[in-house]
């Protein structure tokens, strides 16, 4: 049996995998789990955690003999895979799995904003249909350039289930690809081209607010900006104040800057759509990257190996 410390939650069918060969340690059900860890540390040779949680440096380093850690998540961020690699320990977490779901909720997203759903919904609920007639008209979806900041699996992914409302795609990511997409080496030049930008880069210092107030003012009031990535790419407050002064004309968000909490200026919002980051929450998408997050962990305890190791840690 192998030990394990587990951050945040699992569902039951995970946890009756792990508890097969593992002894877990949910830090969920600890008084104080950096103090479990302070006597109990060199014990434990797992953990499972997820991409929001990730692992806090003083737990690392409290555990000197940690093998691996398996990411429920595409998102790592919150892990120091630098200081893992350092101590030797491989990290995974449950890409592919999830491309298809976090790609259908950014077109949700961007055609909530263009259609005016919640407008419309509310509308009907109001009574507002029968006392003064049909809404407002909105805008179609069909036939706008969209831009893709983050051009990685899931971008591919949304750029595909755009294909069929004849969209042109462009792009904007660290280099170059060899796709049939026109490459922007400058952000705000690609948001001053395009209809609406959709955020799909992977969150860290390396993509902190950039997201910034000279791009967001180039997309523009009629510009459409949907962040499926992490609440960190976009400068919230920037972004709050170009949709509250019309430089910025709608924003459909699954993430934030400091979630759970979202600050009440943008709530009040009526040109924005908010999710409470549910890219990937469906029943069967979830169930996927839970069997995934224990495969991993499974199969490294059985001979050292792991199926979906981050970037990061792929030659270990």
């Amino acid at each position: 049996m192998g030990e394990l410390f587990m951050i945040g939650g699992a569902t039951p069918v995970m946890m009756d995998r792990l508890q097969a060969k593992f002894t877990v340690h949910k830090a969920s059900e600890m008084a104080d789990p950096h103090a479990w860890l302070a006597e109990h540390g060199a014990s434990i040779g797992y953990v499972a955690t997820n991409g929001h949680d990730g692992v806090r440096p003083e737990y690392m380093a409290a555990m000197p003999n940690l093998k691996a850690i398996s990411c429920y998540g595409v998102g790592y961020d919150a892990i120091d895979t630098k200081a893992a690699r350092e101590k030797g320990v491989v990290v995974t977490h449950t890409p592919n799995v999830l491309n298809a779901e976090v790609a259908t909720t950014a077109v949700m997203l961007m055609m909530a904003c263009y259609r005016e759903l919640l407008r419309d919904d509310a509308w009907v609920r109001s009574g507002e249909w029968e006392a003064k007639g049909n809404s407002p008209l909105t805008r179609s979806v069909d036939n706008q350039t969209v831009g893709i900041l983050g051009l990685g699996r899931i971008g591919q992914a949304i750029a595909d289930k755009l294909a069929p409302f004849g969209t042109t795609v462009v792009y904007h990511s660290r280099s170059a690809k060899e796709v049939p997409y026109k490459y922007y080496d400058n952000l705000a030049r690609m948001a001053r081209d395009v209809d609406c930008m959709i955020c799909i880069t992977p969150g860290g210092p390396s993509t902190n607010k950039i997201v910034n107030r000279e791009v967001l003012e180039a997309l523009g009031p009629n510009g459409t900006l949907i962040n499926v990535s992490r609440g960190s790419v976009v400068d919230e407050a920037e972004m709050i104040s170009a949709l509250q002064d019309g430089r910025l004309g709608w924003a459909g968000l699954d993430v934030f800057e400091a979630e759970p909490h979202v600050p009440e200026a943008l709530r009040a919002l009526s040109n924005v759509v908010l999710l409470p980051h549910v890219g990937s929450a469906t029943h069967e998408t979830r169930a996927a990257m839970g069997a995934l997050t224990v495969d991993n962990l499974l199969q490294h305890l059985e001979d050292g190996t792991v199926i979906s190791p981050v970037p990061e840690c792929a030659d270990m």
